[in-house]
């Protein structure tokens, strides 16, 4: 049986097998660090490989700074965490679909890639603006000699801890600081949205031509669908020398073929549009008989049939025929001066068509005739535009709300309106998108997608992202209980959800969420590295799973490794005193006890899961690990096997 992997893939390697379908003359092998042999690029083979567009001599137009070679390293540098869940602090653990992670972005970002690759819809983030005044982590080794700086920049201290720290304006590297923060979580972001995914990023005028050149690279220049002048603040920030700003940016980009809905129709096409059916759909009666030139019967002899329609039972069908059912009204297509006419489309359409067309009695006429029903496209919606007012909006400020809620205004300064969030969701995304944020912050992302889902029955999912950042301890925040960033925005998750629900007491929405830490490794050191012990010194350890770690750890850490989602259903029970996990009805089984009997691995087989991971010493010795691999050979041939 395979080993689980337990550490995020190695993008560089990853990439460098992309590149070997291509050019496999480029790749060869090289010794690592580690002094272990793997694969490497030849780049003066690759460069004559392609010399006819390499760009030769120093210029050259592109974007660069300080420290970004290592960014890109910091964004395919493979990590060994891994997400803990916490049921305690969550909300409908066993029935949510939304998520919270606190942790480093870029890391979890990380974690997410194989569980949730390609499939976000609509990423949006409200980044620090860099206004000289933000606290985030960066790298922040500024005193370091440039060759160690380029080589040695780091997100953690000597102790372990993440680099949270204030970016002052008069910093040497004021702009390279924040370019390396963003760059990595967007070139990780990219691979989690689906082709027609979207992402919307805030932004101010402080960072906004280097988000933009940082996005044309990623996303690529030709996906950039726009950047929107967002007016969020009509009278304009006080505190702005000389003038005062009243609006923001929100860059616009799209993963590859995305294709936004518009918002709705104007008043005077809503009144042509004035009847509702059964699903709440929009439509309008158009009739089926041809008027203008060329409607007579002659005309088009093969359009001329009859629809045949019992008022008693609703039956209602086309007919060449010129005698019907009994009792059934026989419908012609007849021309206002009572002339013989024809339909606009053949008995074969008709017929396609049929769900959509129905008899209808013309009083003022006094004759039938028939109807289709012509719906509400999203050809007929109002586009966005690339200035989005206040009034567009359709929203209080965000303190506004952020009140609304029981919160003091101190708690959290200046969170974005639902309406800045709502209008991208109306945009973007359908009833069962998944949506993410990697910087939530006061999680208006998650109150606006539940506010969403209440208003239209939508089915949307949410994963917000934060940063554990401490609160002052002088601060509001801290005072009114909240240590860190993160219990603000789950507070706040946790009274939008109520107050939506008593809005909307006839609507029903998920107003759950898992929540997850980043964490290490649940592994042992000994775990990753076995060939640097000997026997001796491996009798002496107990398990290569660390202590501290429970079942649901293992279980959602495998999660992880295997791509599988964070937020399905799973159940545990007992066989024959084993505690056995499935997950999502058989995605996965998994039963991590010592010493599993035979007959409990049988049964796990017999249910025939399309994975199954147990622990290395759930099994006595070699042999007993070859017989289960037997069992599942016999039982559940397809069954992926691994052990931790």
């Amino acid at each position: 049986m395979d080993k689980m992997r337990m550490e995020t893939l190695d993008l560089t390697q990853a990439n460098i097998e992309k590149l070997a379908t291509l050019f496999p003359a480029c790749v060869t092998e090289a010794q690592g660090e580690d002094g272990q042999l793997k694969k490497a690029v030849n780049f003066e083979l690759l460069r004559q490989m392609l010399s006819d567009v390499v760009l030769e001599g120093d210029e050259a137009y592109e974007f660069t700074w300080v420290g970004k070679k290592a960014a890109i390293v910091e964004a395919n540098r493979p990590i060994r965490k891994t997400l803990r869940p916490c049921p305690e602090e969550s909300v409908n653990w066993d029935t949510t679909e939304n998520l919270y992670i606190e942790g480093d972005n870029l890391e979890v970002l990380k974690l997410l890639q194989e569980s949730y690759l390609g499939k976000v819809k609509m990423i949006y983030i409200d980044p620090p603006y860099n206004t000289g005044k933000d606290v985030f982590v960066y790298f922040d080794q500024f005193d370091m000699e440039q060759a160690d700086f380029d080589t040695g920049m780091s997100r953690y201290d000597e102790d372990g801890n993440l680099n949270f720290a204030q970016n002052p304006e008069n910093s040497a590297r004021f702009h390279s600081a924040w370019c390396s923060m963003i760059y990595p979580c967007l070139l990780l972001a990219r691979n989690l949205l689906c082709q027609n995914g979207v992402i919307f990023i805030s932004i101010d005028n402080h960072e906004v031509d280097n988000m933009l050149k940082i996005c044309d690279e990623i996303f690529g220049i030709a996906n950039r669908i726009a950047c929107i002048v967002n007016v969020n603040n009509p009278k304009g920030r006080s505190d702005e020398k000389n003038i005062a700003t009243a609006h923001e940016y929100i860059a616009v980009y799209q993963k590859q073929e995305a294709v936004l809905s518009g918002f709705a129709p104007e008043e005077n096409v809503l009144r042509r549009y004035n009847k509702i059916d059964e699903n709440g759909n929009r439509y309008r009666h158009i009739d089926l008989r041809k008027t203008g030139d060329s409607d007579r019967r002659e005309d088009r002899p093969n359009m001329f049939y009859y629809f045949y329609y019992n008022e008693q039972t609703g039956q209602f069908y086309p007919s060449h025929d010129e005698d019907g059912p009994e009792g059934w009204i026989k419908i012609p297509p007849m021309k206002d001066d009572g002339t013989e006419g024809r339909w606009r489309v053949g008995i074969e359409t008709a017929v396609e068509r049929q769900a959509i067309l129905e008899p209808v009695y013309m009083s003022v006429k006094k004759r039938w005739t028939v109807m289709e029903r012509d719906y509400l496209s999203d050809e007929l919606r109002v586009k966005a535009t690339t200035a989005w007012t206040y009034k567009d909006l359709n929203s209080e400020r965000g303190t506004e709300q952020f009140v609304a809620l029981g919160f003091d205004k101190e708690v959290f300064p200046r969170p974005k309106p639902l309406g800045t969030i709502m209008r991208p969701l109306e945009l973007a995304t359908q009833e069962d998108d998944i949506i993410l944020d990697f910087f939530s912050g006061s999680a208006t992302t998650a109150h606006a997608v539940m506010q969403l889902n209440a208003e239209d029955g939508g089915h949307r999912k949410f994963i917000m992202v934060q940063l554990p950042e401490p609160c002052d301890e002088k601060s509001e925040a801290y005072k009114a209980g909240y240590p860190n960033i993160c219990e603000i925005g789950k507070e706040r998750i946790r009274r939008a959800a109520k107050k939506i629900a008593e809005e909307n007491p006839d609507k029903s929405f998920d107003g759950g969420f898992r929540v997850f830490k980043l964490d290490d490794t649940n592994m042992t050191d000994v775990y990753y590295s076995a060939g640097e012990y000997s026997q001796d010194m491996l009798s002496l350890l107990e398990s290569n799973i660390k202590p501290d770690r429970t079942d649901l750890d293992l279980l959602f850490g495998c999660l992880l490794e295997w791509g599988l989602p964070l937020s399905m259903p799973y159940t545990s029970e007992q066989i024959e005193g084993c505690t056995v996990h499935t997950y999502n009805d058989g995605d996965l089984i998994a039963c991590f006890d010592e010493n599993i009997p035979d007959t409990v691995i049988k049964e796990i087989a017999r249910r025939q899961p399309l994975r199954a991971v147990f622990r290395d010493s759930s099994f006595a010795n070699s042999p007993a690990k070859i017989n289960v691999g037997e069992i599942f050979k016999m039982l559940a041939p397809d069954t992926k096997v691994k052990v931790l």
